[in-house]
């Protein structure tokens, strides 16, 4: 009996090492390794019609006249953008946040187990809800934007989990957006390198932007921007009970998680774009196809990269899809096991960064797909016309 434990144990020890190996080796930057991470890998590539070097001097003579001309007649053409440009100017006051007495932190004052009847008295009604990867949904909050945070509720309608890359965060501990990375370890203390799903342990890769807490009964995973000098930008927070709903480190593929994927990654990035006070962006059901198809080619063809194997760009793809554009961008995330995650690792990556928070765009759509082994591949097209 004896030596079945210690057969079982050697077993156990081994996967955990195997796993340690395997994720910190393909978790590295593919920017400073020959290979391509399996689980962060992040990719970006911009075009301008202004490339062409016989129109460029033309485009910059025009530039003034038709950027005064073309808002004109966006506002005349299209009243849902207009509608939306005056919103932007409207800001909106943050709410007083209150120091948490019953939870280590909260989200625009919401913490763990609060009604949904109380969080839609105090914040309104959700502007969207789609499916995520712990079984449930994620409710988003937030007007034009801005005081953006979302809420996953339990069979109950109580709060199970909770996200905000905005302003929002609250803290026994003091700890808030804009707080260092530093203070963060200082007051939370050493922070998990793994995590159990079944019988198995995820290691989490050393060179990562987030650290993740067990703190009474949740995981609390702290997200950081490096180029904001390490600082807090983001907090999540999910139940222990709501965790385990997820057996594995990938959820299995379903169309609603692939739905809930796109809506995510398309409503943290205009929350992104709110907080560098940037107009946000309109979601775009034609482009999302092109970003679509081309998240499921390589999720079928085990690859990664801008050009599909047909040799064809992004820009190739959106124009074989009839998609008008002057000014377009993409970005590429594969492995990161939820839209959040995704878009923390993108904001992170300079080029990355520089398409979600480009002044000109005013379009995207989000495509996400899945391999045999449920990984997903992310795809944002952003587009001007």
């Amino acid at each position: 009996m004896e030596g079945n434990k210690v057969r079982r144990f050697l077993f156990l020890l081994s996967i955990l090492v195997i796993l340690f190996a395997s994720w910190s080796y393909i978790g590295k930057p593919a920017d400073k390794a020959s290979f391509q991470t399996a689980f962060n890998h992040l990719d970006s590539q911009m075009t301008t019609i202004k490339e062409n070097p016989d129109v460029s001097a033309a485009v910059d003579k025009l530039s003034s006249g038709l950027d005064q001309l073309l808002g004109q007649l966006d506002k005349t053409l299209d009243p849902p953008r207009q509608e939306q440009q005056q919103s932007d100017l409207e800001q909106i006051e943050k709410p007083s946040l209150a120091t948490p007495t019953e939870d280590v932190f909260t989200v625009y004052n919401i913490g763990l187990g609060d009604s949904k009847d109380m969080v839609e008295k105090q914040v309104g009604a959700a502007k969207r809800s789609s499916y995520n990867e712990y079984g449930v949904e994620w409710h988003a909050y937030h007007k034009d934007y801005q005081n953006f945070m979302m809420a996953a509720y339990d069979e109950n309608n109580k709060v199970a989990g909770l996200y905000s890359n905005q302003d929002l965060i609250a803290s026994t501990k003091g700890i808030k957006r804009g707080s260092s990375k530093e203070s963060v370890l200082g007051k939370l203390g050493e922070p998990l390198s793994k995590i159990r799903k079944g019988m198995v342990y995820y290691q989490f890769e050393k060179d990562r932007d987030y650290e993740m807490y067990l703190i009474d009964g949740s995981y609390v995973t702290v997200f950081f921007d490096k180029h904001q000098k390490n600082t807090v930008t983001s907090i999540q927070i999910i139940s222990e009970k709501l965790e385990q709903n997820r057996k594995g480190f990938y959820t299995q593929e379903s169309e609603q998680l692939k739905q809930g994927f796109e809506y995510q990654l398309f409503d943290v990035t205009n929350a992104a774009r709110v907080n560098h006070q940037l107009p946000v962006l309109s979601w775009d059901n034609h482009v999302k196809e092109t970003a679509r198809k081309h998240s499921d080619d390589m999720a079928d063809n085990n690859y990664f990269n801008h050009t599909n194997q047909e040799g064809q760009s992004p820009f190739d793809r959106m124009q074989e899809d009839e998609v008008v554009f002057n000014v377009a961008g993409e970005n590429l995330a594969s492995g990161q096991f939820s839209s959040i995650f995704a878009h923390e690792g993108l904001m992170n990556s300079l080029g990355h960064r520089e398409n979600i928070l480009k002044k000109d765009y005013e379009y995207l759509g989000v495509g996400v797909a899945f391999d045999d082994k449920s990984k997903p591949y992310y795809t944002e097209n952003f587009y001007t016309n």
